[in-house]
């Protein structure tokens, strides 16, 4: 298993992985199977990896007993050389990457109270654990990303690469496509924005009068489903996994009778109360509320669009220049309009990688073909948006050519150097890093040399 392997292993693993809330309740001992600096290795952990990875039908290449606690470790290496480095994972990131896997639960179970049974706890303490593994993931990726920073491909490097690629080894390249987009963002008007902040005031102030329970409110009024039904409660999170505006209200609360002050954040205008301190991580209770869009401003902004397409088709201006002097999307109305694919940083778009509105109207399309404005979500802000596409490319399903496909194929040698670079240093770094294993666990062929350093 490659060190690149971990980070989809912690992708996809949360299915069973999260069975350790039950083992966490059984009083048997742990066995202690590998130590890693001073961090232990138990084989509980070791035993819910593997059943998690036949669940998700994950191969494993080599005896699992010996896969899997060789890549715990060498996890252990990079979260170390994290805390080293202090690295800073966005909170963003990793709270709108637990609310996926919470909403991906209850889609597959059926229900929330349906998913606390299965994992046997409840959903503040599932939110809390997913945060910190999609933490430790996210840490582990900023440490390789450190590490490899400064891997760049010449030409000379990805065509010598390309020739020496077996022909039969070539990759094949999927449909892809690219696209040009312009987009309004409508403004919120400043009465809505005053509305919520009175809805959430007179929240507080029956709060703090004792008419009622915070977590009452949150269950009748949050607009975080993930939260509400729970009373608002966050589970316990430290200052980093939160969003900083949050996090600074919420670690300035003493009060737990208390209501913060109204926070916005990228998320909307939350208040929050206290639940506990522990450490540098804290519980708290939240109402979040999100200003919304007004249909006659969607409308106005549909109208525009509409025009502007109108004058495109007539001849009256190029989608290029409506995307440079009217388009408000920031990626891309420097670059006649065309789309950044973030995931490979390329303008070329498989199907699956286009946010979902774009994807479902480009499917219809035609190349040359503009849109009829449409309403979509702004996947960063989470706010909506008004937008008209039109399809400058369709490249069908091939295998990789190098004209056609360098930056695949540049990224495909980063990859290789990257991968590199990273098994140099688990060389280095697990040489001079105390590990013990127990006898019973010794019995492997290991990648790394960890017994006789």
């Amino acid at each position: 298993m490659t060190t690149n392997t971990t980070i989809r292993t912690l992708a996809s693993c949360f299915f069973m992985a999260m069975a350790l809330f039950s083992s966490a309740q059984n009083n048997v001992a742990e066995e202690v199977a590998w130590v890693v600096g001073d961090e232990p290795i138990f084989k509980s952990d070791i035993e819910e990896q593997y059943v998690q990875m036949q669940y998700e039908r994950q191969s494993i290449d080599g005896n699992p007993y010996c896969v899997i606690p060789e890549q715990m470790a060498i996890d252990k290496l990079f979260l170390h050389q994290a805390k080293i480095d202090t690295v800073d994972v966005q909170s963003s990131s990793v709270m709108r990457e637990v609310d996926s896997r919470v909403n991906y639960f209850i889609a597959n179970l059926g229900s929330k109270e349906k998913v606390e049974e299965y994992f046997h706890t409840t959903m503040p303490q599932l939110r809390e654990k997913l945060a910190d593994m999609f933490h430790d993931q996210y840490s582990i990726q900023e440490v390789q990303r450190n590490l490899t920073k400064n891997v760049k491909a010449t030409p000379a490097d990805v065509r010598k690469y390309y020739t020496a690629l077996p022909k039969d080894s070539l990759p094949y390249i999927p449909l892809q496509v690219e696209v040009q987009i312009v987009s309004i963002n409508p403004v919120i008007p400043q009465q809505e924005i005053d509305e919520v902040k009175s809805r959430l005031r007179e929240y507080a102030q029956r709060i703090t009068n004792g008419e009622t329970e915070f977590s009452t409110m949150a269950i009748l009024y949050s607009e975080d489903q993930s939260t509400a039904v729970y009373g608002g409660e966050t589970g316990f999170q430290s200052r980093s996994m939160l969003l900083p505006e949050y996090a600074t209200a919420a670690f300035n609360l003493n009060d737990k009778k208390k209501v913060s002050n109204i926070v916005e954040t990228d998320d909307g205008f939350h208040i929050i109360q206290l639940i506990e301190k522990r450490g540098d991580r804290i519980n708290t209770r939240h109402i979040l509320l999100r200003p919304k869009v007004s249909d006659k401003d969607l409308t106005a902004a549909i109208q525009i669009l509409d025009s502007v397409k109108n004058d495109i088709s007539d001849g009256k201006m190029t989608f290029e220049l409506a995307a440079q002097y009217i388009s408000q999307d920031k990626d891309s109305h420097n670059n006649n309009g065309i789309m950044l694919n973030e995931k490979t940083h390329s303008n070329r778009f498989e199907m699956a990688d286009l946010p979902a509105e774009v994807g479902k109207i480009v499917d219809k399309m035609e190349v040359g073909d503009i849109s009829q404005p449409f309403v979509m979500v702004n996947p960063k802000t989470r706010r909506e948006q008004v937008a008209i596409v039109k399809l400058a490319k369709r490249i069908p399903g091939h295998k990789a050519d190098l004209a056609e496909d360098y930056q695949t194929l540049k990224g495909m040698y980063e990859a290789h150097k990257k991968a590199q670079i990273i098994d140099d240093w688990v060389k280095e770094k697990q040489r001079t890093t105390y590990v013990y294993i127990e006898d019973n666990w010794r019995n492997c062929d290991f990648k790394y040399n960890w017994l006789n350093k």
